[in-house]
């Protein structure tokens, strides 16, 4: 991959950006690789990683092995150079976990909330922020902030309040300031969608792709997409709500007013429905993979009717966005993930499909059902590190194991 930097002066902390983006892809890198990714010159890279290094975010890390002459010196990032915290609200539970630089999960917390409105899940998030911080022995000082994520789309009438896939009582309401003031640290907040798009982008099946869309399988259906290495959020931070694309004119009546759209068929509700229907008492994700494996028809025959109606979605977003691949996860069991996969063999006819592919059209995720608490938590580093402008990416002659994120502080 090729980082493009720029050495005016005042640029400086861009540069720095997209310094410590080239140690956390490539892991152990020396100068000159830097400086030949970046297009930096040699003098300004040797300057940022002295920078770096005072600040305790890059290390040296020996010399690489040589047939002949005096191997660089590489650098690495240096994991717990900063900590960055994750929240997960969902319409049940409120998961955090505390991550390293290195992306090492320090500590994690879950606990059941019902009714999940602000006034009973903002004193749970500061009580587990504390928690997770007596946990790990972190002090706030160095923790470079906190990623909140819960489920879209945010602020949209008719969107954000009605129906099971919402959570009501949310809107407008100033989470990051009040959660902010109440631990002394910066928040981010972001739909769950998009943050287990960077989740798994960071750890899990989509470290490769600069283009991929995420499908989050959650009580609703959610997407998340990564748009030339970046994830695109759109004007008002909902773009990928897919769960409202309508795929069956003909279909059910959705809570957003419309019919058939794609999350009446594809998510954990609409499962939870189908096995209502037929006189099977599932509510909860570990029930439906357990009614699945015991052979019941219900989960069977969702599974038949979502993958026909995930087929003409996926058919819409490959033809809009020409993605690498589509990735598909989230709550929904892995069990249930690789059934659904296997009802399609093969997909419609769209720009996706094309002979020289190396990457199936549709695969699944691998970063696990925490992926959106792993996402929410590398928010802040993806604010501090990931560079603002666009970058381009080409693979070197060498490539090694790369690094992998949680963000924070700001360098």
């Amino acid at each position: 991959m090729t980082l493009s930097g720029t050495n005016l002066a005042h640029a400086h902390s861009y540069n720095r950006r997209v310094v410590l983006e080239a140690a956390r892809l490539y892991g152990r890198i020396s100068r000159a690789e830097i400086a030949r990714l970046t297009a930096l010159t040699p003098q300004t890279v040797s300057n940022i990683t002295q920078d770096l290094i005072r600040m305790g975010l890059l290390r040296a890390a020996g010399r690489r092995r040589a047939a002949a002459g005096q191997p660089p010196v590489e650098l690495e990032l240096v994991p717990d150079g900063g900590f960055t915290l994750g929240l997960q609200l969902d319409h049940n539970a409120l998961i955090g976990t505390l991550v390293n630089l290195g992306g090492a999960r320090l500590g994690d917390v879950a606990m059941p909330i019902a009714t999940p409105t602000p006034a009973r899940a903002l004193p749970r998030m500061v009580g587990m922020v504390a928690d997770l911080v007596a946990r790990t022995q972190v002090p706030m000082k160095r923790i470079w902030g906190i990623g909140v994520v819960m489920p879209g789309p945010f602020d949209v009438e008719d969107l954000s309040s009605i129906g099971a896939t919402t959570l009501p009582g949310w809107s407008g309401f100033p989470l990051a300031e009040r959660l902010g003031a109440a631990v002394g640290a910066r928040v981010l907040i972001e739909n769950d969608a998009t943050a287990a798009a960077i989740g798994e982008k960071l750890y899990g099946a989509a470290r490769q792709f600069r283009d991929f869309v995420y499908l989050y399988v959650g009580t609703g259906l959610g997407g998340g997409l990564f748009l030339d290495g970046q994830p695109y959020k759109g004007q008002w931070g909902n773009a990928g709500e897919l769960g409202h694309v309508v795929v069956d004119p003909n279909g059910p009546s959705c809570f957003c007013g419309n019919v058939g759209c794609l999350e009446r068929y594809l998510s954990l509700d609409a499962a939870y429905a189908w096995c209502r229907a037929a006189g099977l008492d599932v509510a909860s994700p570990a029930a439906l993979e357990a009614a699945y494996r015991d052979g019941a028809a219900a989960p069977r025959t969702w599974l038949d009717e979502a993958a026909a109606q995930l087929r003409r979605g996926l058919n819409i977003l490959e033809n809009l966005l020409d993605p690498e691949t589509v990735v598909i996860g989230g709550q929904l069991p892995d069990a249930l993930i690789a059934a659904l996969l296997a009802r399609l063999p093969s997909l419609a006819p769209s720009v996706s499909q094309r002979r020289q592919r190396t990457v199936p059209r549709l695969i699944a995720a691998t970063a696990g059902p925490h992926s959106a608490a792993l996402g929410a938590a590398a928010l802040p580093i993806f604010d501090t590190m990931s560079p603002r402008l666009a970058v381009l990416h080409k693979k070197r002659t060498a490539p090694r194991s790369g690094g992998f994120v949680a963000r924070g502080a700001q360098p």
